[in-house]
């Protein structure tokens, strides 16, 4: 079983140390201990968590695409027809590249906060070693 840290657990959510406490002390996620004696939560428990759809974007609106990822745009570079945005989402960056209408119409910049929706055919998952 894969036990993990309050921070860890808390920064794969995409939500705050105190708020993964909140959750533990509501009883909404079961914890353990380590050698060390500081709190752990089992990686299962955390995917059944995120599985549950309501640590999300609750305010999106509804879309056959599963995997949506709000964060805030960190860069957009326009052209005469096309644009790169880059999104930070937690510790992950996304970059798209759309025409420059888009972006406008969207009135992306440093600083907004958007979401990145990817429905894609074909999706590798590659396993962490240790």
């Amino acid at each position: 079983m894969a036990h993990m840290r309050v921070s860890e657990a808390a920064s794969l959510l995409g939500v705050s140390d105190d708020t993964l406490r909140r959750w533990i002390a509501d009883g909404r996620l079961p914890t353990g201990k380590d050698e060390g004696g500081r709190t752990t939560v089992e990686g299962r428990d955390i995917a059944a968590l995120m599985a549950e759809g309501t640590i999300h974007d609750p305010g999106a609106a509804p879309s056959s695409a599963r995997n949506r990822f709000p964060g805030i745009v960190t860069r957009v570079e326009r052209d005469g027809v096309m644009a790169l945005v880059e999104l930070q989402v937690g510790p992950h960056r996304i970059i798209s590249l759309m025409s420059r209408e888009a972006a406008d119409e969207l009135d992306l910049e440093p600083g907004v906060r958007a979401s990145a929706t990817i429905k894609a055919t074909n999706v590798v998952i590659e396993g962490r070693e240790g």
